[in-house]
């Protein structure tokens, strides 16, 4: 029931944040108090039903050392983003053709405080964290990330290729920075500087969502196996592969410092009975 009181706990307050968004939309300053407010309340929150249904305390949001990781993943995030951008604007994909909306930079930056901060607490902090206790890191990374590459299915302008694609460059790449560092600040970081990148910085589509222009009058052009189409950059297959790098790279962090957790003992056991009955 942890994680069903946990998982409920965070989304009720996701979800009075985003109606609080939407009620102010239009006007960025508001839009990034109640973006922000939201954010920190999730995490006060997350810290307060941990400790409630699990008897501990919430190491995974402890306050020290939070700030240099959130930053040290934001600029991580809003590197390979701009890494994704560089090679589509080499081969004629991205084109800048002026100054777009500086108010709507501030607002968006609300906006994706409030969405990285809530659902990494969701997907990481309570349904990869619990999984991973009965099944391990790998299995718990995969049916993780392949959730969280179906919930963005049900965007607006969302496709299965997107979905595919958030799940292999997010959902692994995110789930690693968990695994890495064992607490939740790099993660939130690195989702929030990808996103604010896309949105705020670059005004690309971020997820198919009918995202707002941000600093930049931009646009994406070409094939959208390169592009990412409707979907944006993040349907790209530059962004595939740069998830998948940081991916890789976090995991071989996470195993040199012992993070990684085998097969459920008890799962391997009926693995073996199993498998001798035959």
């Amino acid at each position: 029931m942890r994680l069903v009181w946990q998982l409920l706990a965070v989304a009720a307050v996701a979800l009075a944040g985003s109606q609080a968004v939407r009620a102010v939309e239009g006007n960025p300053w508001l839009t990034l108090a109640l973006g922000v407010l939201t954010a920190v309340l999730a995490v006060l929150v997350y810290g307060w039903v941990v400790r409630w249904s699990e008897r501990r305390p919430a190491t995974e949001v402890g306050r020290e050392g939070a700030g240099p990781a959130i930053g040290r993943g934001t600029l991580i995030g809003v590197g390979l983003f701009g890494a994704v951008i560089a090679n589509l604007a080499f081969l004629g994909g991205y084109e800048v053709n002026g100054l777009g909306s500086p108010s709507g930079t501030v607002g968006l930056f609300g906006f994706m405080a409030a969405a990285a901060v809530t659902e990494e607490l969701m997907f990481r902090g309570v349904l990869f964290r619990i999984i991973e206790e009965r099944t391990g890191t790998w299995i718990a990374l995969s049916l993780t990330a392949l959730l969280f590459g179906l919930v963005h299915r049900i965007n607006p302008n969302a496709s299965w290729w997107g979905a595919i694609a958030i799940a292999i460059e997010a959902g692994g790449m995110l789930a690693a920075a968990y695994v890495a560092t064992r607490r939740l600040w790099l993660p939130i970081g690195l989702h929030f500087g990808w996103n604010f990148a896309a949105a705020a910085i670059f005004s690309t589509e971020v997820s198919g969502n009918d995202t707002p222009q941000g600093l930049l009058d931009a646009a994406t052009s070409g094939p959208t196996l390169l592009t990412g189409g409707d979907f944006g950059p993040e349907g790209s297959l530059y962004s595939v592969a740069f998830g998948l790098l940081a991916m890789v790279v976090f995991m071989w962090l996470a195993r040199r410092r012992g993070h990684l957790i085998p097969r459920n003992q008890r799962a391997v056991r009926a693995d073996a009975t199993t498998t001798l009955s035959r």
